[in-house]
């Protein structure tokens, strides 16, 4: 190998690195999500969620609650609940400039994943939203997504990092406390201790 990086301009020169996709590979994407998608979400306790911000850069957000939270209204339609988090509302503000959403759904044990992308309306004073209460509080607003594709990605990225295998799990002192990171990363007054006792009180009593 030579010592000069090349870079990949076109679909074509890209082509000419890979095997052509199978057959299944090409048919599995889907308009709506059909049974077998629909096990999965209810399923699933975790997605990311990409949208795009005002400058066209792309932006990524996990969103967490336990299986069942993420409300399938139809086959086309998905309700997400927006709880307080930061506060920030990157990916909300996101959608009020361009709607497009993509998605990954992961279920604990299950390698295979579900990505699933289509457009977004931000909902709120909504009834739909009652369906989306936890420990009595009703998220402020839910992100209704309209389903345009849907598929199943194979489960060698999950397979290859061992994900639910545990196998490069570190021990938590590894790295710094996320209060410390917090310190060192913003002008914040609280000491680094202060900001992880906040962080923790806010994991024990304010996820919802």
């Amino acid at each position: 190998m030579s010592g000069e990086s090349k870079n990949v301009t076109s679909v074509e020169e890209l082509r000419t690195m890979y095997k052509e996709p199978s057959v299944v590979a090409q048919q599995k994407v889907l308009a709506e999500l059909d049974e077998h998608c629909q096990k999965m979400i209810t399923l699933s306790p975790f997605v990311c969620l990409a949208t795009t911000t005002a400058d066209g850069s792309l932006d990524i957000s996990p969103r967490g609650d336990p299986p069942g939270s993420i409300k399938i209204l139809n086959s086309s339609e998905l309700l997400i609940a927006d709880r307080y988090g930061n506060n920030r509302l990157d990916t909300l503000t996101n959608l009020t400039l361009n709607p497009e959403i993509a998605l990954i759904f992961l279920v604990p044990g299950m390698i295979e994943t579900l990505r699933v992308s289509g457009r977004a309306e931000i909902i709120s004073d909504d009834e739909r939203l009652e369906t989306c209460v936890i420990d009595g509080k009703r998220p402020p607003t839910g992100i209704l997504v309209h389903v345009h594709r849907a598929f199943l990605q194979c489960g060698k990225a999950l397979k290859r990092s061992a994900l639910w295998e545990g196998t490069y799990q570190i021990e938590r002192t590894e790295l710094a406390s996320f209060g410390t990171i917090l310190k060192d990363q913003t002008n914040s007054q609280l000491s680094a201790d202060e900001l992880d006792c906040s962080i923790d009180d806010a994991y024990r009593n304010k996820l919802y």
